[in-house]
């Protein structure tokens, strides 16, 4: 047997006949070998090689959205709570550019997603066809790691690159721009999963300058990520405990523990002058896995940053370093010995009877009968920042926020989090005028069947915005108020959800919303409540 002979006797015999693929089936599965296991999508034309591929190949539950906001935002609520990323599958440069505000939340919260973005072929490229855009020039906007495929044989390894590169740490923006003849052309194989590179360690330095600071006194830490959450909180309670350091989360974190039984957070203030006043006395903040805070905006006569005079910003750990383990190791350091102070069960007074609704009698509510282990997703902006603490007692919940600032993800991400815990009811506090950006989620929460309780505080404005005016100095006259106010016509929250195939009720007094929200808590599927206090 010669050499050639023997290289044909060992292949037959080691590899058992494989039918071709195409380049879309090979990164479907590509995608699957990965433990992506859900995609959210609206395709087009160019995508429907890897839409068909879906029937080919088993593992990927494919979720339809109505707008590409609405595909953006659930994968980045289905990556805060499934603790892996979703793909995303949208189509050219134009569903890539709806799909915008929410990656940009996505990539404030350090969000893992892989957005398959589709692209004319590439021997249709140079004709300029009517979508013909500048994908890249859109992704990278959003994105920490873009790539064009350039041929179907590079489909699949190309994928096995975007997935490691949205896995790591503290969670990324991976963009793979997919022409669509590198979908339909013959490819050679699926690719295995990649080494991820997780959360780096902290240096012991980063342990004793900040046990130096605990030492001297009035200390406060800053904390994001994973140090909002189990053994990350924990330890920082451990810490707080034994000396005394406040502890603090960032005004919109994306993700926290929160309620009975767990270490108590407090909650930077929105503006400026109230965050500055908040930690006045502090001599050093020491940052975990976030920066020292600044303005949302620049206002006049106000300062960006928001540290005050005397206060020394100090980090423990970089957002791509273990916060967790920095936690720990500096608890252990110091002797913390002593168990964490955890908030007690206490749950909220709630308002009774025929008493008009007040956006703090609906935060008593919600506190009273929400179940344990809820998720909460938070776009109650005006609404409900101000009741933020009375659901520190009530039931444990996981809280999400719209850590970007761009309005629209609230409906969106509580879509991704119920498809990520099917198990856990979630809750949807929402303003109405940023419901209205992404209000199509409703029709993907009815078309899965999801069990998301969406309550719409109605107030029939950009209630933010007023405040915008007065804190940056401007006039409002008769022109300026009718760009923020959303009557005339009023939006009417019960048939624009029943549109969606999602039943509604509107409510306005305490006891109709009592009666309304605790129903909804024994009841599974989608459901929405309009707040009115009118």
């Amino acid at each position: 047997m010669n050499a050639f002979e023997k290289i044909e006797w060992l292949s037959r015999d080691a590899m058992p006949a494989q039918q071709p693929m195409n380049g879309a089936e090979s990164l479907v599965q590509t995608l699957v070998n990965n433990g992506v296991n859900v995609c959210f999508a609206n395709p087009g034309t160019s995508e429907m090689h890897f839409v068909s591929a879906l029937d080919r190949v088993p593992g990927i539950r494919p979720i339809l959205g109505l707008f590409e906001g609405v595909v953006t935002g659930a994968a980045d609520g289905y990556a805060r709570m499934a603790g892996k990323p979703a793909a995303t599958l949208l189509h050219l440069g134009p569903g890539l550019g709806n799909g915008l505000a929410n990656l940009h939340n996505a990539r404030k919260a350090a969000t893992p997603v892989v957005n398959i973005i589709g692209n004319h072929a590439t021997v249709h490229q140079r004709f300029d066809a009517p979508l013909t855009s500048d994908v890249e020039a859109f992704a990278r906007t959003v994105s920490h790691w873009v790539h064009a495929s350039r041929n179907a044989r590079d489909v699949a390894a190309d994928a096995a690159r975007a997935i490691q590169a949205a896995r790591s740490a503290p969670g990324q923006i991976a963009s793979l721009i997919l022409p669509a003849d590198t979908a339909w052309n013959v490819a050679e194989r699926p690719y295995p999963a990649l080494p991820v590179n997780g959360p780096a360690p902290v240096s012991h330095d980063a342990i004793l300058q900040s046990a130096a600071a605990l030492r001297r006194g009035n200390v406060a830490f800053l904390l994001r990520g994973e140090a909002l959450r189990g053994r990350g909180l924990q330890a920082a309670g451990r810490v707080a405990a034994a000396t005394g350091a406040r502890l603090v989360c960032d005004t919109f974190a994306p993700r926290i523990e929160r309620g009975a039984g767990r270490v108590t957070v407090e909650r930077l203030p929105y503006r400026p002058t109230p965050a500055i006043e908040f930690l006045t006395g502090i001599e050093t903040l020491i940052l975990v896995g976030t920066q020292a805070p600044v303005a949302f905006f620049a206002y006049p006569g106000l300062p960006s940053e928001l540290t005050p005079q005397g206060c020394i910003p100090l980090v423990l750990a970089q957002p791509h370093e273990d916060g967790p383990a920095a936690l720990e190791e500096l608890a252990e350091f110091i002797g913390a010995k002593a168990l964490s102070v955890v908030a007690p069960y206490r749950i909220p007074d709630a308002p009774e009877g025929d008493n008009a609704l007040t956006n703090e009698a609906i935060m008593r509510i919600v506190g009273r009968f929400m179940p344990d282990h809820a998720i909460i997703s938070d776009e109650s902006l005006t609404a409900g920042f101000p009741h933020y603490g009375l659901l520190d007692t009530a039931a444990p919940c996981d809280y999400l926020q719209v850590a970007g600032d761009s309005i629209g993800d609230g409906i969106p991400v509580a879509t991704g989090a119920a498809i990520a815990c099917p198990d856990r009811k979630v809750i949807s506090l929402q303003g109405d005028g940023s419901a209205m950006y992404t209000l199509q989620a409703l029709w993907t929460q009815a078309r899965e069947g999801l069990d998301v309780t969406t309550v719409i505080y109605a107030n029939r404005a950009y209630a933010v915005l007023h405040e915008e005016l007065e804190k940056v100095g401007a006039d409002e006259g008769a022109k300026a108020f009718s760009m923020l106010d959303l009557h005339n016509p009023s939006l009417d929250w019960v048939h624009l959800a029943r549109g969606m195939g999602v039943e509604a009720v509107q409510v306005n007094t305490c006891q109709r919303f009592s009666t309304a929200f605790k129903s909804a808590m024994k009841r599974k599927g989608p459901f929405l409540i309009e707040a009115t206090n009118t």
